[in-house]
């Protein structure tokens, strides 16, 4: 079948750390070269667009506007004011994830604030998680920017914002809600900024558990590529296969 438009997942897809995937950016370019219009679907928290896009460059000489990025920071605004709870706000997270948020209007506050969000840091502390506990259980909102238990790198799997989030989770005995992949309101809004229906998007990545269930969950077809988080062995073991498996995005035929 051939697609009008694709969301692509970056780590494990289009680069495994700090190490290039080769066929990603062969991939890319293939999407660029045929005027397809394409979004990166990203979990990540931790950088902006505007740093993603200059990475992308940089290190992997893929060469997108930051409009082609779109993360869960980005999601996590959009929900936010489209919930209108209010504009106070307590973060875990990085750079990446407070800075925009905070630039979009909303106020940091420790006490009370409308909305705590937990994503991925790498410099958290415990009190960091009293204040996010504390302020939950007085009312705040909980926001987890995505569920992703671990993150593929060169040094192999780390503990990812879901990982953060259980801890809040387990603390708090709430549930947050997810707005990263495989989360409806992030496809919903990717799917919209490419302006197309969902049966003409195809879904791109090498996670099972966020890239594919984010196709399979939200009606769009997938295709996964086991060149990070899912391997070979795991293909018998999945509950509903992606409509697509490949060894490398060499092998996809956008023509089929």
């Amino acid at each position: 079948m051939t697609y009008k438009g694709y969301l692509i997942d970056l780590d494990g897809t289009i680069y495994r750390g700090k190490d290039p995937i080769p066929a990603g950016r062969r991939f890319v370019e293939q999407l660029q070269a045929r005027r397809i219009p394409f979004l990166f679907l990203t979990n990540n928290t931790t950088k902006t667009p505007e740093t993603v896009a200059n990475r992308l460059a940089k290190e992997f000489d893929i060469h997108v506007s930051a409009a082609a990025i779109y993360t869960a920071t980005l999601a996590t605004i959009d929900f936010m004011k489209d919930a209108n709870r209010g504009d106070k706000v307590y973060i875990i997270g990085e750079p990446g994830l407070k800075n925009p948020i905070l630039e979009a209007g909303f106020v940091w506050d420790e006490e009370t604030p409308d909305y705590v969000v937990v994503g991925l840091d790498s410099a958290v502390t415990y009190d960091m998680f009293v204040t996010a506990t504390l302020a939950i259980q007085k009312g705040a909102a909980f926001i987890g920017t995505n569920p992703d238990k671990n993150i593929p790198t060169e040094r192999g799997l780390l503990p990812g914002a879901g990982a953060l989030i259980s801890l809040v989770e387990t603390s708090t005995n709430q549930t947050a809600t997810y707005i990263g992949k495989p989360e409806a309101i992030i496809m919903d809004k990717a799917v919209s900024l490419l302006q197309l229906e969902k049966k003409d998007v195809l879904m791109v990545g090498d996670n099972y558990l966020t890239d594919i269930r984010a196709g399979i969950d939200n009606d769009i077809d997938s295709l996964l590529v086991l060149s990070g988080f899912t391997q070979k062995e795991d293909l018998p073991h999945l509950p509903i296969p992606a409509t697509y498996v490949v060894d490398s995005l060499d092998e996809w035929a956008f023509d089929a």
